[in-house]
């Protein structure tokens, strides 16, 4: 039986009824099991773990005669440690005095760090790489306390560059102890790790739809030019045929500023989760588009370009190797985006690691310029499903030519230059909404505005006429369906197409029998 305390606090979390995966590790947990877990991403994996680890810690300060760290939670990535760190934080709020927490994954200075584990938290939570500078600098000590051992996300530990580090740190580690290895997949990497670490597990394998059911879920694929992919996605936007939050897969952070810049040409307004900024402001960015703070998340889904089944070419590798040091690139599986309506896989996707819980998705639209060396089912057939899930997108690109030199009129104005100064511009409005203001915003909440993520950024000139939709541009088949406007406090009344007067004179101008008639008085006189 779970403490009253621990209860209320799941109860705040607006759980109800556990999830499969919770109803069969937690008991396992509780007994003192080795686990070895694979469900899929978005199946409460984290409470799985979090809650057994709580417990016992609770049942263990009953007798504890010194205070000493207990867990261990390792995860591959400094998002989705802050991330376990939020969620372990919002189960022990009722019992933060007997339970305390900290996370190492931030990027500051190792001594920064070690006034908070001389405090000796009940649980650690940390990157592998992390965990192993703190050890090597005598900040932490293992080899006697700790009694729980939990890896989440297990077959990404050694992709994601941890594999030394992890094998290193297996030393510090006292010889009994209990583990629990949660992952999505059960790779040889998970192998690896349960043979350093584990002894007599116990493997739960649940068998669950990695996509949302199919009355949940619509894929769709666009075939056009590489060109034709950004004025497709402005005049879906525009002619409202996305609608709801909608997060857009790119393949790296300057296709992101790119397409950021594009948008904003037609204030279409959307922000960038870069891979560059901190894990504290990528998780602000989150949670601000959790929260409906605004619509439209463009994110690095990638790391490299997609060149063929489950192969990348080496000149690829290379130039990756070089440009970017960051593990962590694009966004890690495992991060919650909530009541999202559409994902658009704007370049297709090098592999499917980046996936998402909480990912209610109503439309998955891929926008492709060559299928000859994709393999579609192997990534969007649904398991034990021999179909793929995929469909064309009925779309006439011809509807749509009217829109064509506006698009092109922005892509000008996107330079190199543009995307360079965009990127130092964000890189500075970080710097300046610091968390050192913390405190000024809690005392001034209508200055939070300052921190939202998907300001304007263009350093080239914007028209302001290209917000709206002319009415002779909308497709005759979308006359009935209200174009997608730019949102403002007060509408102009003769803003657009809405003067009753502009409508005749539009309507006049359109009609060859008025201009025809228009000649002929002309030259009777």
């Amino acid at each position: 039986m779970l403490p009253v305390a621990l209860l209320s606090d799941i109860a705040s979390q607006g759980w109800g009824t556990p999830t499969l995966i919770q109803e069969k590790a937690i008991p396992l947990a509780l007994e003192g099991k080795d686990i070895v877990s694979q469900a899929r991403t978005g199946s409460g994996k984290t409470a799985a773990y979090s809650i057994p680890v709580i417990q016992k810690i609770l049942i263990g300060k009953r007798t504890a005669r010194e205070q000493a760290v207990k867990a261990l939670i390792l995860a591959p990535s400094r998002d989705l440690c802050k991330q376990i760190y939020t969620n372990v934080r919002g189960l022990t709020y009722s019992c933060s005095r007997e339970v305390s927490c900290v996370d190492l994954s931030g990027q500051v200075e190792i001594a920064a760090q070690r006034p908070l584990l001389m405090e000796k938290p009940d649980i650690v939570i940390s990157t592998p790489r992390r965990l192993m500078a703190h050890l090597e600098a005598g900040n932490i000590n293992l080899k006697h306390s700790l009694e729980m051992l939990v890896v989440d996300e297990a077959d990404l530990i050694f992709s994601f560059g941890h594999e030394e580090d992890f094998k290193k740190l297996v030393a510090f580690l006292p010889k009994i102890y209990q583990a629990m290895l949660m992952s999505a997949t059960l790779t040889d990497e998970v192998l690896d790790i349960k043979q350093l670490v584990l002894h007599n597990a116990i493997t739960l394998k649940l068998k669950e739809s990695q996509l949302p059911e199919s009355d949940q879920l619509s894929q769709y694929y666009v075939k056009c030019r590489d060109e034709d992919k950004f004025l497709l996605l402005y005049c879906m936007f525009k002619l409202n045929l996305i609608r709801g939050k909608t997060i857009i897969f790119v393949t790296d952070v300057d296709r992101c500023f790119r397409l950021k810049l594009f948008l904003e040409q037609f204030s279409i307004r959307s922000c960038v989760l870069n891979s560059l900024l901190p894990a504290g402001s990528r998780m602000h960015i989150i949670i601000q588009f959790n929260c409906g703070l605004y619509d439209i998340i463009i994110a690095a889904g990638d790391s490299y370009k997609f060149k063929g089944k489950d192969q990348v070419a080496n000149e690829e590798k290379e130039k990756l190797k070089q440009k970017v040091k960051d593990v962590e690139f694009g966004v890690s599986r495992g991060i919650d985006f909530q009541n999202v309506s559409n994902v658009i896989n704007f370049d297709f996707p090098g592999s499917t690691k980046s996936t998402f819980t909480k990912l209610e998705a109503i439309i998955c639209l891929l926008i492709v310029t060559t299928f000859k060396t994709i393999q579609i089912p192997s990534l969007f057939t649904k398991p034990d499903a021999g179909v793929c899930a995929l469909k064309p997108y009925q779309f006439k690109m011809s509807e749509i030519e009217g829109f064509r030199y506006r698009a092109k009129d922005a892509m000008r104005a996107v330079t190199k230059v543009a995307i360079r100064d965009a990127r130092m511009k964000e890189l500075k409005q970080e710097i300046m909404n610091s968390t050192k203001l913390k405190t000024y915003f809690e005392d001034n909440p209508r200055d939070m505005q300052l921190l939202r993520h998907d300001k304007v950024l263009h350093p080239a000139k914007v028209h302001s006429e290209l917000k709206n939709v002319p009415e002779y541009l909308v497709p005759r088949l979308l006359k009935d369906v209200k174009p997608r406007q730019s949102k403002s406090k007060k509408k102009k009344r003769t803003g657009g197409v809405k003067s009753k007067k502009i409508q005749r004179q539009i309507k006049k101008r359109a009609d060859p029998l008025n201009s025809f008639t228009f000649k002929s008085r002309k030259t009777t006189q």
